[in-house]
């Protein structure tokens, strides 16, 4: 824990039976199954949910189409309750670009788990504010607005619960007249779900050393802008997948078309951060896709509502680390449970928080606490995500070793394998080797990228797009995007690497800049972070440590 200042006011507490951070779908999940079976058992069971985002649901973002196996096994009458699941898939579509042409590749020689027939298009968003208003209903504590931003750990060392970040906490560290101590939140199992990348996540991952044996985590970072568009250009059910163009085959990465709702276009990119040229922008690549003649028509006469981007988690079953640790677990994207050829996860996000519940419930019934919960690992490592993980675990290091074209035709035959004899395929498991951080080449070896110049109609700037995802931040706070070097910008990235966080930071937070007497600066506009956490993950250095700012902060975004 936090020392407190004598002067300061002592932090409050407050105890439960489960302590969850994060209201994603993993989250949610094990808050409503747990309280399911203590109304089943007739037991009282207190259980809490933490949301750093200003409401439920403010800071998801995904594609999204989902397979709803995993909400058919929570609430089995999800239809009747009205849960806004609606658009069925209808049309599947695959295509190849080229730099001004396209290749559509036959449904019959994808893999059957490739197949979108009964799945739907959604805004995940509105859905985990569904399942936020469920858990509710069943008496979960939600708390939206409140960062978890330490863990507490008991004289033993095992995990005792979260403590919330301080409000009202000046640029110079020091409170100001509105601060707020934090809370402790103390719970006899803490469950992590925090998503891709999560802050106390990672901190959990090292200090209980749980990526010990497994491959390095792989990661994309996926961009997406929401379209209302003409209802000519409207094909509801439409699922369009292209990959190629304008990546080169040694940069993978793909892009997407998802039709859904009312005259509603979500469109997407995503691009491996295994990349390799520091001169290249996902942001600028995403705006480039979008001007492609197989796609640019589809927004003709349309209008942009909303944009976001977030780090996806891609090196799936042999990255998994160990998911429990004393006195808790890591659910879902957190621990990275992403069917990347399926670009879905929140299917497999649910059993997560399913099987943590369970599990969990177990433990409470047998007085335990604070200690593994090991039928949550076995049932992850052995059941339903098993079985989606496991067949798809050689796609990705067969893109990034082969390429796009080759990587994706060795990875379908690879596929096709394991569909036809489960559980086994051709009986490897290929491996990751290189962390995402240590694979761009110096600048002096690479080739720079001039990308055209936005229009304002189809294509826009960083900063236009920020105002699209309604982010804020209390701009009289600690900067959350530590460095553990300061230098390190200037005298090392910038003449090895040309400062790569000016490209790959999807927000403009990173600038090189010139003082008066023209030496060059680094300056982080943290008030523009969008919260994907691709510079903690990307830097080449690993010297940018993104940590939660004050609850509330961030992205707001609606429809996504």
């Amino acid at each position: 824990m936090s020392e407190q200042s004598s002067e300061q006011p002592a932090r409050e507490g407050m105890d439960f039976d489960v302590v969850i951070v994060g209201a994603g779908p993993a989250g949610l999940s094990a808050a409503i199954r747990l309280k399911q079976l203590a109304d089943k058992a007739d037991q009282e069971l207190s259980v809490v949910v933490l949301e750093k985002g200003s409401e439920v649901g403010a800071h998801i973002l995904s594609g999204a189409v989902i397979d709803p196996v995993g909400l058919n096994k929570l609430i089995p009458d999800w239809k009747e309750k009205g849960a806004p699941v609606t658009t069925e898939v209808t049309r599947d579509k695959f295509l190849y670009l080229g730099k001004s042409g396209d290749l559509t590749l036959p449904n019959f020689t994808m893999p059957p788990l490739m197949n979108n027939h009964g799945n739907y298009i959604v805004s995940l968003g509105a859905l985990c504010q569904w399942l936020g208003e469920q858990a509710m209903e069943l008496g979960v504590e939600v708390y939206p607005g409140f960062a978890a931003s330490e863990i507490l750990f008991n004289d033993d060392g095992s995990v005792a619960g979260v403590a919330t970040g301080d409000m009202g906490i000046g640029r110079d560290g020091k409170p100001k007249d509105s601060y707020t101590p934090g809370m402790e939140l103390r719970g006899k199992y803490t469950l992590f779900s925090e998503g891709v990348r999560g802050s106390l996540s990672k901190e959990l991952i090292a200090k209980f050393k749980l990526d010990h044996g497994c491959e390095p985590q792989k990661y994309g970072i996926g961009l997406k802008e929401l379209w209302e568009v003409k209802p000519e250009h409207h094909q509801p059910g439409l699922v369009q997948h292209s990959f190629g163009w304008p990546l080169n085959n040694s940069t993978g990465g793909g892009s997407f078309l998802y039709h859904f709702d009312k005259n509603l276009v979500a469109v997407g990119f995503v691009l491996h951060l295994n990349y390799s040229n520091p001169y290249l922008s996902p942001y600028d690549e995403f705006q480039r896709f979008k001007t492609h003649p197989s796609i640019r028509d589809v927004f003709d006469g349309g209008k942009r509502i909303s944009y976001g981007a977030r780090a996806i988690s891609e090196g799936g079953w042999q990255s998994l680390p160990k998911l429990t640790f004393p006195g808790g677990a890591l659910l879902g994207c957190a621990a990275g449970m992403v069917n990347v050829p399926r670009i879905k996860g929140s299917h497999n996000a649910m059993f997560s928080g399913i099987a943590a519940a369970e599990a969990t419930f177990a433990a409470l019934g047998a007085g335990r606490s604070g200690d593994e919960l090991i039928d949550y690992e076995t049932e992850v490592r052995e059941g339903d995500i098993a079985a989606d993980l496991r067949p798809v675990r050689n796609a990705k290091p067969l893109w990034s070793k082969f390429g796009t074209l080759a990587g994706i035709m060795l990875g379908g035959i690879d596929m096709w394998a394991n569909t036809i004899i489960p559980k086994i395929g051709f009986g490897f498991t290929l491996k990751h080797k290189k962390a995402d951080f240590t694979t761009l080449k110096l600048a002096k070896a690479s080739k720079k990228i001039d990308y055209p110049k936005p229009d304002g109609v189809l294509t826009f700037d960083k900063l236009t797009s920020v105002s699209f995802s309604a982010t804020n931040h209390e701009e009289d706070q600690p900067v959350h995007l530590t460095l553990s070097d300061p230098n390190i910008p200037v005298f090392d990235n910038l003449p090895k690497y040309a400062e790569p966080a000016q490209r790959y930071c999807p927000a403009g937070v990173y600038e090189i800049v010139e003082d008066d007497k023209g030496n060059p600066r680094f300056q982080i506009n943290a008030q523009n972070c969008v919260h994907c956490k691709t510079c903690d993950i990307k830097d080449p250095a690993q010297n940018i440590t993104w940590v939660c700012p004050e609850g509330g902060g961030g992205p707001n975004y609606s429809g996504m």
